[in-house]
């Protein structure tokens, strides 16, 4: 039932700001060190520095976007705990090196990388819970699928994506939606508190007492802008009973079904979480199908499922059935049928089955229920992308929103989009035999996408973040854009944290 995470188009390769963070995906500019500044560094170290020479290389310079493998860091560094992040961050300043940081290396606009030194928090992985507190510590390294597995030992949850694979650090800071978020809220609505490293090597926590304008910001305020985070504590919920339903129509309902799914989304409960797709499958031919999470028993969430069928038409294929928690989120992470393990990248630690992808995305918003007109602009939107690349697979996602996401204000963090109906991800993905004319056919297609089908008011999905957008700085964060400002005034006065589309020091 998972559509994987898609990344974005044609990259612009703008220079970092003063003093350097990361440069954008697509830069190719190399960062001159001599071989005896990087053993000093290796030397300061408690974790490993890797460098184009040492032995797999290739394979740990990778981000989970296959399309970026042009991106050559000088040297990575795994960090073995916070002193490890502040010596890479002094270091970093002291050479005036860029850098970035990198937790699962799932940044869509390739920001994980960066032609200087990348500072990896991939080893800070533990997950120590507080059962009796319904609390949680997690290293800043954590994958999802580690720990939700680990949380459901304890019969506990946290709310947040589908994607195995991504870190817990970048999908936290750019809000975390995932399919118990209408239930529970967003990942960082659970966020209690934060260890981090600032860029002058101070380490600091950020809670409800101290730095709460920096605990605010990480709310929502995007990975990679503020300090680097090594830890995170989540206040946590009960495990919910789960039953997972996936409902297919013909094409030619496309334009009905996406209306009636709108209208019939909008006013279920909080218990129930859906999304609405329409894709191109190449030879395969269209797609529409209607996935969904809800927390009770498969009779109840028949009751509302009858009422769809009356809205959207009778289905082609139905799939109604109930499955333990951590099930379910393996199912809606397209590794069912594997262990925990295998549910990592091959290459990321011993055994793991899962592999790397080429994709590009977009993303936009839809705030009320679409007319009839405006569905039919959507499905004539992903038949474009099949005319013009037949042989690569895409189209559209719309994820709801509502419920406990909604019902947080716009200001109480920094995630600003707390009424919209449902966010809308465009995506295309090819393979390594793929040509390049349909690959630069569909990046096209999600140029044209956000200007002339996209509402460019509407806002964007600042963890599905995306060098083509022109406005980025209102799309993802509006109107809590100038509180952002100050706090990064505040605690990277330098601009180090810097990349083509951090917070600015100044609108």
């Amino acid at each position: 039932m998972q559509v994987s995470a898609l990344s974005s188009s044609a990259l612009a390769s703008p220079t970092p700001g003063p003093g350097g963070g990361s440069l954008a995906a697509g830069a190719t500019t190399s960062t001159e060190l001599s071989p005896q500044g990087w053993r000093k560094l290796a030397s300061l170290l408690r974790g490993t520095l890797v460098l184009p020479s040492s032995p797999g290389y290739a394979t740990r310079s990778l981000l989970y976007n296959s399309r970026f493998t042009n991106l050559k860091p000088a040297a990575i560094a795994y960090c073995q705990g916070a002193d490890d992040v502040a010596t890479c961050l002094d270091f970093a300043a002291k050479h005036d090196l860029p850098f970035a940081a990198r937790s699962g290396g799932h940044s869509y606009g390739g920001y994980s990388s960066s032609p200087g030194l990348v500072i990896d928090v991939s080893r800070l992985a533990a997950i120590e819970i507080s059962a009796k507190a319904k609390t949680v510590k997690i290293g800043a390294g954590a994958r999802l699928i580690d720990v939700y597995s680990t949380l459901d030992h304890h019969g506990l949850v946290l709310p947040g994506g589908t994607c195995p694979t991504v870190g817990i650090a970048g999908s936290t800071m750019g809000g975390g939606v995932g399919v118990f978020g209408r239930k529970f809220g967003l990942t960082c609505d659970h966020l209690i508190g934060s260890r981090l490293v600032t860029a002058s090597g101070d380490q600091i926590v950020a809670n409800e007492e101290h730095h709460t304008d920096l605990l605010w910001a990480l709310k929502g305020g995007g990975g990679g802008n503020f300090a680097l985070a090594t830890s995170f504590e989540f206040e946590l919920r009960p495990v919910p009973l789960t039953t997972l339903f996936s409902l297919q129509f013909p094409w030619s309902e496309a334009a009905i079904v996406l209306e009636g799914w709108q209208h019939w989304i909008d006013v279920q409960p909080d218990d129930l979480w859906s999304n609405c797709q329409l894709f191109s499958q190449g030879s395969a031919g269209f797609l529409v199908q209607i996935n969904g999470v809800f927390c009770g028993t498969e009779g109840e969430l028949n009751t509302h499922l009858t009422t769809l069928r009356s809205l959207a038409g009778r289905p082609s294929s139905t799939f109604v059935g109930g499955d333990a928690y951590l099930e379910a989120m393996k199912i809606e992470a397209g590794c069912s049928r594997l262990s925990i393990v295998a549910c990592h990248l091959a290459g990321d630690g011993p055994g793991g089955l899962l592999g790397h992808e080429a994709y590009a995305a977009k993303s936009s918003y839809v705030n009320t229920p679409d007319t009839r007109r405006r569905t039919g602009e959507w499905v004539n939107a992903v038949e474009a992308l099949a005319a013009a690349a037949p042989f690569v697979g895409g189209g559209l996602a719309f994820d709801s929103y509502g419920g406990a996401i909604n019902r947080v204000a716009k200001d109480a963090t920094a995630f600003v989009h707390r009424d919209k109906l449902a966010g809308v991800q465009a995506a295309y993905s090819w393979g390594a035999r793929s040509a390049g004319a349909e690959i630069a056919a569909g990046e096209r297609w999600l140029r044209w996408l956000g200007s002339e089908v996209f509402d460019e008011r509407a806002g964007a999905y600042q963890n599905y973040i995306d060098p083509t957008l022109v406005n980025w700085p209102e799309a993802y964060y509006g109107t809590n854009l100038e509180r952002l400002v100050r706090v990064k005034n505040s605690y990277d006065p330098e601009n180090r944290f810097s990349f083509a589309q951090s917070v600015p020091l100044r609108l």
